[in-house]
């Protein structure tokens, strides 16, 4: 049987989602419980694949993984999340023997999170729009080699949150670092810094330099779309990850209170 995973995880705790060599990944930390249950004897025969290798410091809330296994009741999500640490298995569903939850994919959705540093929200919705449709993202994106640099975006959204803004994209596909440097773009574009035109141009025609990517750990992998496929969500599994995930950033919104009534009274 084949069984897809429903996954979130804490990008900052992992050297990215792709196994490496000594170094503790996602990939890395959910092979090593299916093996040490017995669910999978090794990721190549289980024919074990992800939906998408986030980078060092993204998270996920949901990323997809899928393996072939012959005891698929040792993959509830109670029985996994009790032996996973820093990943959170959210559902599970059975799959078609060729599923391959990255080329199945009917899109991907992230959001990146900002401090709002005072940005013209008009002009940061403007330059969004930019970007929409089937572009040559080549200056936007670290390359690969046998990678096609035209990407389609099916829309960018301006996600007001009180003193911070959360940037959705959905799309088809992504490259390499692409979100990113298109947050860094439209940082620039919402300060004044760039200009919409000089935004077009580097959809256009190759640059010089590119921009920098923002840094990874704003970055949520928010949802991977499929057709025909749900997932059914475990309740007890959900709510544990929602005690830890609170549990893990409860102090940080306590700083962000003390700060925030602290720079309104200066």
């Amino acid at each position: 049987m084949r069984v897809a995973l429903k996954i979130a995880y804490d990008g900052r705790r992992f050297y990215g989602f792709q196994r490496q060599p000594n170094l503790r990944t996602v990939e890395g930390e959910i092979i090593g419980v299916l093996t040490k249950l017995g669910i999978i004897e090794n990721p190549k025969d289980a024919n074990f694949k992800g939906a998408s290798r986030t980078d060092r410091g993204v998270s996920a809330f949901g990323n997809v993984v899928a393996f072939n296994t012959s005891k698929p009741e040792l993959t509830s999500p109670r029985i996994l999340n009790h032996h996973l640490k820093d990943v959170w298995v959210l559902g599970r569903t059975q799959v078609p023997e060729d599923f391959h939850p990255r080329f199945w994919s009917r899109g991907k959705v992230y959001r990146y999170y900002l401090l709002n540093e005072g940005f013209d929200i008009e002009k940061m919705k403007s330059c969004a729009e930019i970007f929409v449709g089937v572009h040559d993202f080549s200056n936007f994106a670290k390359l690969e080699e046998d990678k096609n640099p035209v990407r389609k975006i099916d829309r960018v959204e301006i996600l007001l949150r009180g003193n911070v803004i959360a940037v959705e994209i959905e799309g088809e596909s992504f490259l390499w670092e692409m979100v990113r440097r298109i947050i860094t773009a439209l940082k620039l574009c919402a300060s004044g810094a760039l200009s919409m035109e000089e935004v077009k141009r580097m959809l256009e025609e190759e640059v010089d330099k590119k921009l920098p990517p923002a840094p990874p750990e704003n970055l949520v992998l928010w949802e991977v779309k499929y057709e025909g496929i749900s997932f059914e969500k475990d309740p007890y599994a959900v709510e544990k990850a929602k005690r830890e995930f609170f549990e893990r950033f409860a102090q940080h919104l306590i700083t962000a209170s003390i700060f925030e009534d602290w720079f309104t009274s200066l």
